[in-house]
């Protein structure tokens, strides 16, 4: 007997996110950090300066605020990034120290490898299918 497409999709989601944990995405920095960082990095190739709000990298990536203080802590520490004040105090922002962008961008290739082996597999329709839904789902949970 079949399984109920819910149950199905629950099967499917379980069996994907075991696979996206158990597959590192990036080696030398742990998951909250490059996904911290790939904010601010999307934000330094959108304007060449890198800089993002505490409470838009909490938006973007649904991590409690306790823990993106402390991933930030982190990525200050190792000197990929800068915390500094809004205008008006009670804004903390970060920065990506341009400096140390190249050592960055050597762990951020092999999330670039990952993703082109996972088009490989799927194909660039599939691909496509895959962020769009993606996106989809993303946008319902911002409701």
């Amino acid at each position: 007997m079949e399984q109920p497409l819910e149950e199905q999709v629950i099967a499917a989601w379980v069996r994907l996110t075991g696979i996206l944990k158990n597959t590192r995405i990036t080696k030398g920095l742990v998951y909250n950090e490059a996904i911290v960082m790939l904010v601010a990095y999307n934000q330094y190739r959108a304007d060449g300066k890198g800089v993002v709000s505490f409470k838009q990298i909490v938006a973007e990536t649904k991590m409690l605020k306790s823990l993106v203080n402390r991933t930030i802590d982190s990525l200050v520490a190792k000197r990929f990034l800068e915390r500094f004040e809004g205008k008006d105090k009670r804004t903390t922002l970060v920065r990506i120290l341009p400096e140390n962008i190249g050592e960055y961008l050597r762990v951020h290739e092999q999330s670039l490898t990952l993703a082109r082996e996972l088009i490989g597999v799927i194909g660039e329709e599939d691909a496509a299918a895959f962020i769009r839904i993606s996106e989809k789902i993303a946008s319902a949970a911002k409701d």
